[in-house]
């Protein structure tokens, strides 16, 4: 392994040099933003010129912003579906031009029961795998030793189905990984096929089985921190299958493994490893736990997202992976990639002035009708923002509903960190709680009573007065007893975060935050249904820590939790499954459920 770690760190020169360059080209346009900005404008309009969604809208003279603005509104999804559901029928030429060839459809969750088909084009996925080499090559040459060590990336498979017009549909990962050189994918200890496995507790697994056995992982990559904890629980908790399996050669969950994929994964499974399960159950007898901050010594980063809700989980990462440098891999969705962060510790990144053309709308004008629409080169430092996307793929000013805020400048270019989803809003009585102010309560507050949160989420309930649920584990926490108290410090640190929140506490208009306990495993659930309705995968899935909705919390009882309960009081009806705070809904739940 060494020998060969060591081949390809050399080879892998060559490459390196020329993505270095390649990355050097971005910062050095970034210099200029509204030069790079207009360029890429004319670009892309040229680029789906002759489309009949640029013929309709007049596109073909545009050369500057102000014309563009006149002749396509700011729009969300719904605007683009009739032409979105053109081309999955075969007729590319709906929203694409003739050189712009599709390749595949990203699925992502919509705010409709609809999924959204973003189509993925040669010039997008160029773009997207150009930013994901500028990020790479810094952080790798910030973080000596990841070059003769392997890689931990977690992928989802883009060929899931097909659309009436032949076109694969899935996300634009596995797409990715399957266009990666031979020399490129011996970095990744995980081969792309394991991201074709439909179940997803197997696929969890196998992931394990092929990276526990693998000591010299000196990355971890994946979009959220929620997957990294929920690895380091499945190895603690599989210890005993994953040992036995490294030391056989065999995979627990092979009968969830498709057979065609045994082909291309069955070679590395079948190796006994003797040795490394020595080593992995000394690790168990020496510490009583199987974690990554112990099997997996040489890690050197991980790279993940860390803004908005995902910087909740983070001081949850140390107790298994230990004290290591985080670098987030930059603002991206399905619809396109945003930033590119320099820098480890933050969620801020260079706007990525040379692919997309974007624009900004400033939060507080947001929904009226005159609103303020900026260039990238006009942000403030210190303010929010919505960000509006024009990419490859044939979508034009395009409102993702991402709210950012502009961080600073590199340059003439800004650099902007995620904050929440402009749909993660929750306003009772005009208080107008966001997503990232909860996340920055309930860290605030665990911090203090030094407990840590698997998963949580608020949600207003109404009453006399209305209140907000804060809903979450009850094993998250040591002794029941402790919930209440922890509910009230996230209600005080709330009170000094947002001024309209300690207003109408302080004048009774709301009641004070009440924590809802929920059985283990509710969140489990809670997260496989979401999936199954929106069809999204477990690396795509964002667990909400701000719910707006006024139903969430007697559907979450109802729906995931009562069943839980249920079924746990019927395996030992000497338990209580839930804390005695609960037990009032619980039982109202059950009512409701008949």
């Amino acid at each position: 392994m060494r020998i060969t770690s060591e081949l390809r760190a050399r080879l892998g020169a060559i490459p390196r040099a020329r993505i270095r360059r390649e990355a050097a080209r971005f910062l050095n346009a970034a210099k200029n933003c509204r030069s790079a900005q207009s360029q890429v404008l004319i670009d892309l309009l040229a680029l789906n010129a002759g489309s009949r969604f640029s013929r309709q809208h007049k596109l073909d003279g545009v050369r500057n912003a102000t014309q563009y603005r006149r002749r396509v509104p700011v729009a969300d999804y719904e605007y683009f579906r009739p032409y979105i559901e053109e081309v999955k029928a075969g007729q590319h030429d709906a929203l694409l031009g003739a050189k712009n060839r599709l390749l595949m459809f990203s699925l992502t969750s919509g705010t409709t029961a609809q999924a959204k088909y973003i189509p993925i084009t040669d010039r997008f996925l160029a773009d997207y795998r150009s930013g994901w080499q500028a990020w790479g090559i810094q952080a790798i040459d910030a973080h000596p030793g990841i070059n003769n060590r392997m890689i931990l990336q977690l992928s989802s498979d883009y060929d899931l189905f097909r659309t009436p017009g032949g076109t694969p549909c899935g996300n634009i990962s596995g797409l990715v990984a399957a266009c990666q050189k031979r020399i490129v994918r011996t970095m990744y200890t995980v081969p792309g096929a394991v991201a074709k496995i439909r179940n997803s507790e197997a696929k969890l697994y196998t992931t394990m089985r092929l990276a526990v056995a693998d000591r010299d992982i000196g990355m971890v990559m994946t979009a959220n921190p929620s997957t990294l904890i929920q690895l380091a629980k499945l190895s603690d908790a599989r210890k005993e299958d994953l040992i036995r399996d490294i030391a056989d050669g065999t995979l627990a969950e092979a009968e969830h493994v498709p057979a065609e994929l045994h082909a291309a994964i069955g070679r590395r499974l079948s190796r006994k490893d003797k040795v490394r399960a020595a080593e992995l159950e000394a690790i168990v007898d020496r510490t009583g736990r199987l974690v990554p901050r112990d099997y997996w010594p040489e890690i050197k980063l991980l790279a993940l997202w860390t803004g908005g809700s995902a910087g909740a989980y983070l001081p949850g990462l140390a107790d298994d992976y230990g004290e290591l440098p985080i670098r987030d891999h930059g603002l991206s969705a399905s619809e396109g990639r945003m930033t590119i962060p320099i820098a480890n510790g933050t969620p801020s990144g260079i706007l990525d002035v040379t692919t997309h053309f974007f624009e900004f709308i400033p939060e507080r004008e947001y929904g009226s009708a005159d609103a303020t629409v900026l260039e990238a080169h006009e942000l403030e430092e210190g303010k929010n923002y919505y960000i509006l996307l024009t990419t490859s793929s044939g979508l034009y000013r395009y409102n993702i509903c991402d709210v950012v805020r502009c961080t600073g400048f590199y340059h003439s270019t800004p650099m902007v960190e995620f904050l929440h989803k402009g749909a993660h809003i929750a306003s009772l009585t005009g208080e107008k709680i966001s997503e990232s102010q909860v996340v920055s309560a309930v860290r605030a507050a665990s911090d203090e009573m030094q407990v840590c949160l698997s998963n949580f989420t608020l949600s207003p309930v109404w009453g006399n007065p209305p209140k907000y649920h804060l809903h979450f584990e009850h094993a998250d926490l040591a002794a029941p007893h402790l919930g209440e108290p922890l509910a009230n410090l996230v209600d005080n640190h709330l009170k000094s975060i947002n001024c309209e929140y300690r207003d109408k506490r302080s004048s009774g208009r709301l009641a004070p935050i009440k924590w809802v306990p929920l059985p283990q495993g509710t969140w489990t659930a809670f997260g496989q249904l979401r999936r199954a309705k929106s069809g999204g995968t477990v690396e795509q899935y964002k667990h909400p820590c701000l719910v707006p909705d006024l139903e969430f919390s007697s559907k979450l009882m109802m729906e995931v939790a009562a069943p839980l309960s249920a079924e746990a009081m019927r395996q030992d009806p000497a338990i209580l499954p839930m804390g005695h705070a609960a037990l009032p809904m619980l039982e109202q739940a059950h009512r409701a459920a008949g």
